[in-house]
């Protein structure tokens, strides 16, 4: 069994963690009491830790984002954007990644009067902060609601700041009855840029959602896809169909944001046990593992690789896996994967200082 500290030492690549799901709870407490936000649950530290936790934990995706209500409500500034994105990545050095894709939506930081541009640039300017000298490379992922109707403007933004940082577009928010086609002239447009993509799909959504992703909207990466474990064989001994998605997913090398303890607290699945991740790495697929929400899930990439390794019986080399999967379909320049791919050689428990010496200076 692999202990907490093996797991935390080691070099990790992260691709699908939320900006305004993994903000700290004193933070929000600080910023609303700066700020005069007056409609948090409690002001207490712990208790809003625990009140996050319980309520995103009520097995629908709907209820899930009810949350974000409140870390929103203090992520409207730009000082407060900037000190949110620095914190996040500290976090996220401490657990010790070297490279996130950090995604957010801009336009749920307009309800003050900031500007998108103003948005993004105090978010990329929090990112390069937090992240100097502290051995990680933070790029971001911008995304668009899907439930609305500005993803191309979005798509637009985000165009213009791919060389400043941004290096993929998504859309994220509640599934059900907003598949990927309705935002079909951003993904033309990302199409048509070369400009990498990836999409919530199914995460409550069946594989419809998925195949209407990658063949009509063009994504590389899919955003939880947990739905896809409908095409997997019952038998361990069965071959996949041919002509089935799961086939193309495998034939392609599509990877999968799989974020477990999210999508236990969800209810796309009612154990971690039942969740399909170990058995997608067993066939081959492109698995990568997830947070999503550090806060409202009350977790880190360590403990979702810990927790699995606990139930699923995963070794070094699962986790391995897992970190090269995620490095070879991130977003980042095909150099700097190369550059990265050097610190994930080390599979000795404490890796950390070693990858640390070696980390590029700029992405």
């Amino acid at each position: 069994m692999l202990s907490p500290e093996t797991i935390r030492s080691a070099p990790k690549v992260l691709l699908h963690d939320h900006l305004d799901g993994g903000l700290r709870a004193s933070t929000i407490v600080e910023l609303a009491k700066d700020l005069g936000v007056k409609s948090l649950p409690t002001y207490n530290v712990t208790e809003l830790d625990n009140w996050m936790a319980a309520t995103a934990d009520r097995k629908d995706l709907e209820l899930y984002l009810e949350a974000f209500s409140h870390t929103l409500s203090v992520m409207q500034t730009q000082d407060a954007l900037y000190r949110v994105a620095a914190e996040c990545a500290e976090d996220l050095a401490k657990d010790g990644i070297i490279y996130a894709e950090v995604r957010f939506a801009p336009e749920l930081h307009l309800s003050k009067g900031l500007t998108v541009t103003q948005v993004i640039e105090s978010v990329l300017e929090g990112f390069k902060s937090g992240s100097e000298g502290k051995g990680i490379i933070v790029n971001t992922l911008i995304c668009a609601i899907r439930s609305r109707a500005r993803s191309k403007e979005m798509m637009e933004y985000a165009l213009h700041f791919r060389s400043k940082g941004i290096v993929g577009f998504d859309i994220a928010g509640p599934e059900i009855g907003y598949p990927p086609s309705g935002h079909i002239e951003a993904f033309n447009l990302a199409i048509d840029e070369d400009f990498p993509v990836t999409i919530h799909a199914g995460e409550v959504g069946g594989v419809d959602y998925i195949r209407e992703a990658v063949e009509d909207c063009g994504a590389s990466r899919i955003g939880h896809g947990i739905g896809l474990q409908e095409e997997v064989p019952s038998d361990e001994d069965s071959r996949i169909e041919e002509g089935k998605l799961l086939s193309f997913f495998l034939d392609q090398q599509i990877a999968l944001e799989l974020c477990p303890s999210s999508n236990l607290h969800i209810g796309a699945v009612d154990f971690l046990s039942e969740h399909p991740i170990s058995r997608f790495i067993d066939l081959g697929l492109c698995a990568t593992i997830n947070t999503d929400n550090r806060l409202m899930s009350n977790t880190s990439l360590s403990k979702e690789l810990h927790i699995c390794s606990e139930t699923f019986g995963w070794d070094i080399t699962t986790v391995y896996t897992l970190m090269r999967n995620a490095l070879s379909s991130s977003f980042m320049s095909s150099q700097l994967k190369e550059d990265l791919n050097s610190c994930l050689l080390y599979t000795s428990p404490s890796p950390r200082d070693r990858t640390r010496s070696r980390m590029p200076s700029s992405a």
